[in-house]
């Protein structure tokens, strides 16, 4: 399994699908384990099994166990907060903003890779994840940390592009899992 894998499965239609992810695959606005783990972590995010598994592959190869382990954590962390402070954002009840979440985060503080790497994924997941308030937190974070607005770009186009594999991949998939209409 590899990107070559992944690009088979995506079909023709999703042509600028396949040249969307070839060109975040050669950019150089990130490093390569901020790109790879911001591949991972929204492929992560999103679970379709085809796209986590190709991706993972390819990723094996330039991130470390660590880097890995700590891409995975993002998706799992954000998939959490994500959930629970875009509920906040959406009540109209502000009460709710001043109590004490009680959700354990301690990864936020040693996520086992440089901060930013760890910012960066988060962020891109919290926009697959659509939490505008993580959204802004995280790219506060970023920018505070000399991250430029090209930088948190690319990591919002990886997000965007992955996602729109995954559903294709997804929908395809759909139809041969379910019994046939007769």
């Amino acid at each position: 399994m590899s990107i070559e894998t992944l690009h088979s499965l995506i079909p023709a239609y999703g042509r600028d699908l396949s040249l969307n992810l070839n060109a975040l695959l050669a950019e150089t606005t990130l490093s390569d384990q901020q790109k790879w783990g911001a591949l991972l972590s929204c492929a992560h995010a999103i679970g379709v099994p085809a796209v986590v598994q190709n991706i993972e592959a390819a990723a094996t190869e330039v991130l470390t166990p660590e880097a890995i382990t700590a891409a995975k954590a993002a998706a799992a962390i954000m998939g959490m907060n994500n959930v629970y402070f875009r509920a906040l954002h959406l009540m109209h009840n502000r009460e709710y903003e001043g109590m004490r979440s009680g959700l354990r985060m301690n990864v936020l503080g040693n996520p086992g890779v440089d901060k930013v790497d760890f910012e960066l994924w988060s962020l891109a997941v919290s926009a697959v994840n659509g939490c505008g308030l993580c959204l802004d937190s995280h790219e506060k974070v970023l920018r505070s940390h000399g991250v430029s607005a090209l930088q948190v770009q690319a990591g919002l186009r990886i997000a965007a592009v992955i996602n729109a594999i995954s559903a294709v991949i997804r929908g395809e998939a759909a139809p041969n899992s379910l019994p046939q209409a007769t």
